[in-house]
């Protein structure tokens, strides 16, 4: 009878592991939820409007705009570069999109680095090939050959992921759940840049009526 007991003893205690390990998977999941719907909200409250413009003007002040420069696309880009760093500020990291616009700075003066040695290379061969330059064949990539053969549904989410910063190569949930929020802020973004446009185009109509 004793041993009956001990050899129903070790199901049991595995039976019971069991259930907590899908008790905690189950509430960390919900608390997942909870945090990711609180995020989506917080972006639609005019205080984290406030936080957002109030570090949009600072991204912009620090912005190095030339007049003399007719290039109105530099210009464009700088602006537009300068608001997405302050909402990636403006969530702290908290997201993947928000880290990939934080250190894509980082990664992008790296490139730069890395094209300069790249053609430094290439002009030192053709130098000691006496200027004889050889025409390369142009690659194919694998990626775009397997991407062309993917069913519609996986290549409408390789898209999606390509749109959000961060999440080229995330699954699917994750790809979710980084769009809702991005979507979310940057809506959000676009509320505080009107409002800070109309604020200044009301400015310049006063200052010059009163010119």
């Amino acid at each position: 009878m004793a041993s009956t007991i001990i050899s129903s003893s070790p199901v049991t205690n595995s039976d019971r592991s069991k259930r907590r390990k899908k008790k905690k998977a189950a509430a960390a999941q919900q608390s997942k939820r909870a945090e990711g719907s609180s995020s989506h909200a917080r972006w639609r409250t005019e205080s984290q409007q406030q936080i957002y413009s109030s570090k949009l003007i600072q991204a912009l002040s620090q912005v190095q705009l030339n007049p003399s420069s007719p290039s109105a696309p530099r210009r464009g880009r700088a602006v537009r570069e300068a608001a997405d760093r302050a909402l990636a500020v403006s969530a702290r990291g908290r997201s993947r999109w928000s880290r990939a616009i934080l250190t894509s700075r980082i990664k992008l003066k790296f490139r730069k680095q890395q094209r300069r040695h790249q053609i430094k290379q290439q002009q030192r061969i053709v130098s000691a090939d006496g200027g004889i330059s050889r025409a390369r064949k142009p690659r194919v990539s694998v990626l775009r050959l397997r991407g062309k053969s993917l069913p519609a549904v996986q290549r409408k989410v390789r898209l999606l992921g390509r749109l959000i910063p961060g999440c080229q190569k995330e699954p699917l949930p994750v790809i979710l759940e980084e769009a809702t929020d991005y979507i979310a802020a940057l809506e959000m973004q676009v509320r505080a840049m009107t409002a800070l446009a109309e604020l200044l185009s009301g400015s310049n109509q006063a200052a010059g009526s009163s010119s």
